[in-house]
């Protein structure tokens, strides 16, 4: 039985090799060692197997080198050839030439029983790379797209997906001989496209997950893990754009795929640009230092030119800007005996800038001296000049500690009024906006009577400050069934000088736990007081995170309508009243589809009026929300989201994707079809009652889009019919055809039509929000390590395309 199933396969080879279609009559010649490759044979039931060559293209060749038996499957491989475990060490490959085991050669590296794919200057071998047409109506069939040229594209350190109406699928097959992981990691900030990963077994079924729909990025690369099963796994990458906007969707990004639990790998992997691998039989690559860089499979790395600078892990060097005043900042240096500090001041690290370069900024000299600022309260100077803490029964202004007079006792406390040195129980660090990575540098600075934010970092960096308190004494017992529950509190002064955006979080920690967001203040702020109360006795850190951003903040409304309406008529006044559009009223639209023939509708909700002008509508984004984990919603009075059918996205009921506000805040409840330059057309309704006047709200939203560069508007008119008593019903207008058409070219087109002349909500308009922050989800998660790794000492260790037909909904 063993015979046969070899010769079987020498068969299949045989015929790969000489029919090739294209090829007839050509001479083909013999193949070279780079051009085929190794590979075994499945393992039949008497454990036996063959080595057999491969080549890379099948029909480009011939005279490949005849299949050999291979090394039983039973057996088991190491560096001299058989042993005791069916495997090849972290830092070796298996030489399938001779079977063995082999050290791999410097600037390579190998996981042993694991692959990865950190380059991608093209598709690696091994994965498969297709695009498909979705579903397209019979009725779009000529505008339905070839899609052969909708693949994942690779792009150096990593591979993009389409951004299309096509499929695209990046799949990949390996056999495991014991159980593994996967991992990569992603960037995925357009839910325009729908992204999901997902593993299939060798019996085509899927494994279990929390969920195969990916989330949305806010910043930076966000890591993924799946656990794989021994034996065949299929794992899949797949996207389809839904964009039904003008704009084209940003593309999903994916780099670092790593496979855990094969048995060997046949190759090394070279070191991509800005790493090394000094030594034979490496299992990493270490990235070049600062101000080195290196090339691709490189064994170290090299210096930079005194005129240029690299970031860790570079492959290559860049030219360094002039130094500006931005690029240094101040900071005093303890007190000596004297009782004196210095003013120093420092470039900010890592120093890329040159003071070589015309009108460069140069460093302010350092080591003006000056009296140090007293101790702070509860503190004295002691024999070696540094402020030590009072003992207990005495208390200090900061001068010198006095003795509590006779039956009184010293109220215990923390305040830091003056800011010399850090005290020992605060730490000050820099978290990356990008990849929330901590930078290791300070992210505040001393002052003397404040501390301050430092220069130097980029504008999507948190500058973190924490402080620790190991407990607390409240002055009296706190009583569990009382009203106050206050054990402590902390107060702090602060102000906020921005010139662009800014926002500053202050969190709480209890017992090393997560941190939790208490309050959040935006742009600039006068010098104000907080105070925050304590009402449990543990171990409690206060963060301070500043972060400047490069946006300001939206305009918010302090009006709001109760829900009713009194309109003055000649003889009469009229009262209305819609409770009902104050509970959150929805409606969805008839299918749609795009120029491309993908089917989707619009679902809008409504909550006009009441709530003391709370926004209650909210729309969701829920296909990019794993299981358990928040979707990604937009509260407003009247928000969109696009919906797409089961059907096409292979979900349990309708994915509701790309949430946008339509009205932030409201402008005004009128008769009139104008407001703030704001025209709601009548010509797009039916006539009304002659002697009843619509009621129009009129709503804008700051949201800005490209084409509406001053935000959206949206306009909902209300209509009592007295022949029609009962329940009221909501409807979304039919557009006039001419302008539906010039909707569906401008989309169709996407940049080369016409801009449409108005920013009504039924526009071809780019959706594209920016990605102004890192959300409360991914900046206070990464925090946590700031509490949850301490040492026991406190410390780290350091818009719509036009219906097709009005739809209504009961009320």
């Amino acid at each position: 039985m063993a015979g046969t199933g070899a010769g079987w396969m020498l068969l299949a080879l045989c015929l790969a090799v000489t029919v090739s279609p294209g090829r007839t009559g050509e001479q083909l010649h013999v193949c070279k060692e780079s051009e085929y490759h190794y590979e075994y044979t499945a393992c039949d039931s008497s454990g036996s197997r063959w080595r057999v060559a491969v080549p890379h293209t099948p029909g480009l060749c011939t005279g490949l080198p005849d299949p050999v038996r291979g090394t039983e499957c039973c057996e088991i491989l190491t560096r001299n050839g058989m042993g005791s475990a069916f495997s090849c060490k972290a830092g070796e490959f298996l030489e399938m030439q001779t079977q063995t085991c082999r050290p791999c050669a410097a600037g390579t590296y190998s996981l042993g029983t694991g692959v990865r794919f950190d380059e991608w200057d093209e598709v690696p071998h091994g994965f498969a790379n297709v695009a498909t047409n979705l579903e397209v109506d019979d009725s779009f069939g000529d505008a339905a797209e070839n899609c052969t040229a909708s693949t994942w594209v690779p792009l150096g350190d990593y591979v993009a997906s389409n951004t299309d109406e096509c499929t695209a699928t990046l799949m990949y097959a390996v056999s495991l001989k014991q159980s593994g992981t996967v991992t990569f990691e992603y960037i995925y900030p357009d839910s325009s496209i729908v992204f999901e990963f997902f593993v299939q077994n060798d019996q085509c079924q899927l494994t279990v997950e929390e969920s195969r729909w990916m989330r949305t990025t806010e910043k930076g690369w966000k890591f993924h893990s799946v656990e794989l099963s021994r034996g065949n796994n299929v794992l899949y990458w797949r996207t389809t754009a839904f964009s039904v906007w003008s704009k084209v969707p940003k593309p999903v990004l994916v780099r670092n795929i790593g496979i855990t639990g094969v048995a060997f790998t046949s190759e090394c992997f070279p070191c991509k640009p800005g790493t090394f691998a000094p030594a034979a039989g490496s299992t990493t690559c270490q990235p070049c230092p600062t101000d080195t860089f290196s090339g691709k499979g490189a064994t170290a790395c090299q210096p930079c030119d005194p005129d240029t600078y690299a970031e860790p892990g570079s492959g290559s060097c860049k030219l360094r800007p002039p130094c500006t005043d931005k690029d240094f900042f101040y900071t005093h240096t303890a007190c000596d005996a004297n009782g004196e500090t210095q003013l120093m001041y420092k470039w900010a690290e890592p120093k890329i800038c040159s003071e070589e370069l015309p009108q460069a900024a140069q460093l302010p000299p350092s080591g003006v001296k000056m009296r140090c600022p007293p101790c702070n309260p509860g503190f004295a100077k002691g024999n070696s000049s540094t402020c030590q803490p009072c003992p207990y029964g005495f208390y200090s202004n900061g001068s010198a500690c006095l003795s509590c007079p006779e039956g009184t006792e010293p109220a215990l406390g923390l305040e830091y009024k003056w800011w010399n040195v850090l005290p020992p129980n605060m730490e000050t660090t820099v978290l990356s906006g990008i990849n929330f990575e901590y930078k290791g540098i300070a992210g505040w600075e001393v002052a003397g009577d404040y501390i301050y934010t430092a220069a130097g970092a980029s504008d999507s960096d948190f500058m973190i400050l924490t402080l620790v308190v190991p407990g607390f004494s409240p002055p009296s017992l706190v009583l569990e069934d009382t009203e106050s529950r206050e054990v402590a509190r902390i107060t702090f002064v602060f102000e906020m000088l921005c010139s662009v955006g800014c926002e500053l979080y202050f969190m709480v920690g209890i017992n090393s736990h997560t941190n939790t967001p208490v309050e959040t203040w935006t742009g600039s702020t006068g010098k104000q007081s907080y105070t925050y109360l304590v009402e449990k006795n543990a171990t409690m850190s206060f963060t301070w995170a500043f972060q400047r951003t490069p946006y300001h903040e939206a305009l918010r409304s302090l009006c709001y309508n109760n829900c009713s309406l009194a309109l003055p008529l000649p003889g009469q006044v009229l009262r209305f009243e819609f409770p009902s559009l104050g509970m959150g009223a929805g409606v969805d639209t008839r299918p749609n589809f795009t120029p491309k023939g993908l089917r989707y509708s619009h679902h809008f909700r409504l909550s006009l009026c009441g709530h003391q002008g709370r926004k209650m509508a909210s729309c969701a984004d829920i296909v990019t929300a794993g299981r358990g984990s928040p979707a990604h919603v937009v509260t407003s009075y009247v928000c969109q989201a696009i919906l797409v059918p089961p059907d096409i996205t292979g979900a349990h009921a309708a994915v509701s994707s790309q949430p946008v506000s339509l009205g932030d805040h409201l402008l005004g409840v009128t008769t009139s079809s104008v407001l703030d330059s704001i025209v709601s057309p009548p010509e797009l309704f039916p006539p009304s009652h002659p002697d009843l006047p619509d009621i129009i709200f009129f709503f804008r939203s700051n949201d800005m889009t490209q084409p509406c560069s001053s935000g959206r508007a949206t306009t909902i008119r209300l209509r009592c019919d007295p022949l029609r008593p009962g329940t009221g019903t909501l409807a979304v207008p039919r557009l006039e055809y001419k302008y539906s058409k010039l909707v569906m070219d401008t989309a169709a087109r996407e940049s080369e039509a016409t801009s449409p002349d108005s920013c009504a909500i039924m526009e071809g308009e780019d959706t594209e929000d920016e990605l102004l922050f890192a959300t409360e989800m991914s900046l206070f998660g990464k925090l946590k390590a700031l509490t949850a790794k301490r040492m026991p000492d406190g410390f780290d260790s350091v818009p719509l395309k036009t219906s097709s037909s009005s739809t209504d909904r009961e009320l």
